[in-house]
């Protein structure tokens, strides 16, 4: 938690959206992540996103789960309503959120371990479900939290702080998402506010469970160690049971390229992304052909962004299921528990 407050005086001459409105009024608490944290840009990004959409607030409901990006709603729309869930259950929370109360907009934020380890279960049911949610996966590679050890999103070959190699193969969020069918399928870089805005943005208004992978550079542990500090070990080798490093201050890394284009982004650590933008004639409704795309530009050493697969004819969750349009809280008390009686008339039907 930040000991450090945002000022509550905001500038008169700051530009106001349809509801009247600034930045300032999307804006949550002051960021404890390490300076340059590609975290930060896309807390910026999604600030930016509900500003222009011109959505109050305190009609938006955020949910996290555990790890750096458990972290981040904290430092967006402070005037939400917010949940942070244990690591990896963040999708059933929200799947009961949404069921409850439709009324509502959903944001979900959770990381390549949250999702991609333990929570990889919960998220796949999240997306089966079709659940309406914008769900955004903030990927670094690392557990930045435990010391940066490889995640199940490190690619093959990468290499740790102290020289270990990632030998097991990576899963792949945005193939992972067509292939469970997934109908919103996006990704894209920290540092490319032009086009992450506008992903965030139609992620929102897509009616079902919208995915987007957010390649986001952790300024710390690029390089890792992800070596074990339990009590034993540090008995054994005479180390202190944490180590206190010094993160350098580093600027935030930005990128602009155009549609088709691809470019080469330098890491804080030294080393480099290769990134390409999807044409504009590609077409994110075959499915087959999003996930052959993203294929070949991984056998290329390419990351694809930008909107990857939309299906806008799939039933999302509550049509499926057949929920009542009032959200629960607003109906009265009889209908939510009819009673004894109708119990055992249910009871009787099983019979």
């Amino acid at each position: 938690m930040s000991w450090i407050a945002k000022p509550r005086i905001a500038h008169p001459g700051l530009p106001k959206n349809a509801l009247g409105l600034t930045r300032r009024d999307y804006e949550g608490g002051m960021s404890t992540l390490c300076a340059g944290c590609g975290h930060d840009s896309i807390t910026a990004a999604i600030i930016e996103a509900f500003y222009g959409l011109n959505l109050p607030p305190h009609r938006i409901v955020k949910l996290s789960g555990i790890g750096c990006s458990g972290k981040t709603p904290t430092y967006f729309l402070s005037q939400a309503h917010g949940f942070n869930g244990v690591h990896g259950r963040m999708p059933a929370i929200a799947t009961g959120a949404v069921g409850a109360n439709r009324e509502l907009t959903y944001v979900g934020i959770s990381g390549d371990g949250d999702s991609l380890s333990i929570g990889l279960g919960q998220l796949a049911h999240a997306i089966r479900r079709n659940v309406d949610l914008l769900y955004v996966i903030e990927n670094n590679g690392v557990y930045g939290l435990t010391k940066g050890q490889f995640s199940a999103s490190a690619d093959v070959g990468s290499k740790a702080k102290k020289g270990a190699e990632n030998l097991q193969p990576p899963i792949d969020p945005v193939l992972l998402g067509l292939s469970l069918g997934a109908t919103f399928v996006a990704r894209s870089f920290s540092g490319d506010k032009e086009q992450l805005v506008p992903l965030l943005q139609a992620g929102v208004r897509h009616r079902g469970f919208a995915l987007i992978d957010v390649v986001s550079p952790c300024v710390t542990f690029n390089d890792h160690e992800g070596s074990t500090k339990s009590y034993i070990y540090t008995r054994e080798h005479l180390t202190e049971v944490t180590d206190a490093d010094f993160v350098e201050r580093m600027p935030e890394i930005r990128a602009s390229y155009q549609p088709g284009e691809a470019i080469d982004v330098r890491l804080h650590d030294g080393g480099m992304l290769r990134l390409r933008k999807v044409a504009e004639g590609f077409d994110p409704t075959d499915r087959d052909r999003a996930y052959a795309y993203i294929s070949e530009g991984l056998r290329d050493g390419e990351v694809l962004t930008g909107l990857l697969h939309v299906d806008e004819s799939a039933l999302e969750m509550h049509s499926v299921s057949g929920t009542v349009e009032t959200p629960l809280v607003d109906l009265p008390f009889e209908d939510l528990c009819p009673g004894s009686d109708a119990l055992d008339a249910l009871q009787q039907g099983f019979r």
